[in-house]
């Protein structure tokens, strides 16, 4: 660990003794409290070099420290946080603590009555992203000076732990979820199609394609006028909810008599059916060229070649007529 890497290109002079014996304090209740070797992880020149700072600043008031001037030393911090749902079970965070020593040499320090704040960095933990990381920081005031340094880590602690606990519940939601909404096995099939006298938004699109996966659902969706969306899930509560979930969420800003779509036909295949479609997907760009004056109109010949193709060419007059 370099304990200098936060070094600025300016040369450098040690705070005032009265303030740098507050810095040299809150070191030692650092190495009191967390007074294990796999706690708090000090190099032994930062622990020499602290310890040559107690000794000048309990000397003569005239005598010039000899050493060299670090801008900062830094520690390294190791947590243990848990959720309040299993105390049992800790995951570790790795907490890199700086604390300024001095300031730049063309500072002004007379009147200054507090030291430069102790900075904190978050290690990324390998249960949290990058992105996560740097949000749960960005959400603990450090900048300020006279901040408390013991009450910054348990701030940091205590949002890891909220952090782990939304994991949990995220985790549990989807097993819940899963366990409703099984996607199909070699068990019955049920497949279900659906006409849209026409659907063109792009998020609307999306959203058909998006969320069939949430409820074990596989399918593909034709856009355009007509448009056609074709479902398979082991059952009818999956694609009831599926398109419940779909008719008031996605489509909650549509007027209702806008929300124009209507099951033509549902299919239930027996123990050992193969779904035919493959994850969920829009084939609305491979079919090839479309009609109309904005080019959305379905060659409905097209559609039925490709599902001749898939086996699934006797469902063309279930659905469109």
């Amino acid at each position: 660990m370099d304990s200098t890497r936060d070094a600025t290109n300016g040369a450098m002079k040690l705070l005032p003794k009265e303030l740098l014996e507050i810095q040299l304090g809150q070191i030692d209740l650092l190495l009191a409290m967390y007074a294990a070797e796999e706690e708090l992880f000090v190099e032994d020149d930062v622990r020499t070099y602290v310890e040559e700072l107690k000794d000048w600043c309990s000397g003569d008031d005239g005598v010039l420290f000899a050493g060299k001037t670090r801008p900062s030393i830094t520690m390294l911090l190791m947590l243990q946080v848990h959720t309040n749902d299993e105390p049992a079970t800790a995951s570790s965070l790795k907490l890199d603590i700086s604390i300024p020593l001095s300031v730049e040499t063309s500072q002004d320090v007379t009147g200054m009555d507090e030291p430069p704040p102790v900075k904190f960095r978050l290690q990324q933990p390998t249960w949290m992203s990058k992105a996560e990381a740097a949000q749960l920081m960005a959400g603990i005031p450090q900048d300020e000076s006279g901040n408390d340094m013991f009450t910054t880590i348990e701030q940091i602690k205590d949002a890891a732990s909220q952090h782990l606990l939304q994991q949990a519940h995220s985790a549990a939601a989807e097993e819940e979820e899963e366990a409703a909404y099984p996607a199909h096995t070699n068990n019955t099939l049920l497949r279900v199609w659906f006409y849209f006298p026409s659907i063109s938004t792009r998020a609307k699109r999306d959203d058909l394609v998006t969320h069939a996966p949430r409820y074990g659902l596989t399918g593909f969706l034709l856009a355009g006028k007509p448009g056609i969306l074709c479902v398979e899930g082991g059952s009818a509560r999956a694609v009831d909810d599926y398109m419940r979930f779909i008719k008031t969420e996605s489509w909650g800003d549509i007027p209702a008599h806008h929300k124009k779509v209507s099951e033509r036909y549902r299919e239930t295949l027996g123990p050992g059916a193969d779904g035919k479609n493959r994850g969920a997907c829009e084939i609305t760009d491979t079919l090839g060229e479309r009609r109309g004056e904005r080019a959305n109109r379905n060659d409905m010949r097209l559609l039925e070649a490709w599902l001749t193709e898939r086996g699934l060419g006797d469902a063309m007059t279930k659905v469109l007529i």
